[in-house]
């Protein structure tokens, strides 16, 4: 039987990277791992100390977002809203004045007498009196020719007479249907206890002296409703400023024949007076 032969076994050289120190007793290795020591660090006491973040909440910058959302499209759904009234707004007055062709109504003084328009002689504090009286005549006009109709309630009129108020007077409320022509008179007479100081008397003293005649004005407030078949809207106040009347002085005070004007270049503007919470406009 032929003898077998086992190679003998040879110890496993240690790697190279470390740093041992090996001892051989006999057919034994013995290794030794040498480990450096740890160095100290030193407290730095100007060291920045680290900076503390707090994590995020994811959730509130999703509401966050949320709500940002929700007012931009509340805000272009309001602005959609009201951008949809006004068109519908302007498509309705488009069809109301195609179908109506409405028009303001129109106003003149058709004529003016004076039967009294002097001034007394200024009291020792230096003021004076203004005794006058007028007789006047409004024609209204209405120029629609469909219907709608002016409600006009009491006016208050008053006059000026260079520049001097030479009396007030109201005129009865009514009703005015389109194609109408309405013709109003009334008398004005003056305040003979309203005191004029020296300037006015001394314009008005001035004016009365001239050839041409002395300028009159006129002025008419009063509250109108507007009717179109079964519809009527609120009162809307009105302005009425008439402008370019010469009145003359009567010769004789006591004269029963009043002193007729000149109208012929007399203009009558219509202002209408909207009233919004305070202001009137």
């Amino acid at each position: 039987m032929a003898d077998r032969v086992y190679p003998s076994a040879k110890p496993t050289p240690p790697p190279a990277s470390l740093n041992n120190n090996t001892a051989v007793n006999g057919g034994a290795t013995t290794t030794t791992t040498t480990t450096p020591a740890k160095t100290g660090q030193l407290y730095n006491p100007q060291r920045p100390r680290p900076i503390y973040r707090p994590p995020q909440n994811r959730r509130s910058n999703r509401s966050s977002c949320s709500c940002r959302k929700c007012c931009c499209l509340t805000f272009i759904y309001t602005l959609i809203a009201i951008l949809s009234l006004l068109l519908l707004a302007a498509i309705a007055a488009c069809i109301f004045y195609v179908l109506y062709h409405p028009k303001h109504p129109t106003f003149s003084i058709s004529s003016i007498r004076i039967s009294r328009f002097n001034l007394t002689s200024s009291d020792p504090s230096g003021f004076a009196h203004l005794h006058s009286k007028l007789d006047f005549t409004l024609t209204a006009k209405n120029p629609n020719k469909k219907k709608i109709t002016f409600v006009y309630h009491p006016m208050y009129v008053q006059f000026s007479g260079a520049g001097v108020n030479a009396g007030n007077s109201t005129l009865p409320a009514f009703t005015h249907v389109a194609g109408n022509t309405t013709i109003l008179k009334a008398t004005v007479i003056s305040d003979p206890t309203r005191d004029l100081d020296s300037d006015s008397v001394s314009q008005l003293r001035s004016d009365l002296g001239k050839k041409n005649g002395f300028p009159v004005s006129a002025e008419l407030n009063t509250m109108v409703e507007v009717q179109m078949g079964k519809i009527k809207t609120k009162r809307v106040g009105i302005r009425v400023i008439c402008d370019g009347i010469k009145g003359f002085q009567p010769k004789n005070a006591t004269a029963k024949i009043a002193t007729p004007g000149t109208t012929t270049d007399a203009k009558c503007k219509v202002d209408l007076r909207i009233k919004i919470w305070k202001f009137t406009f």
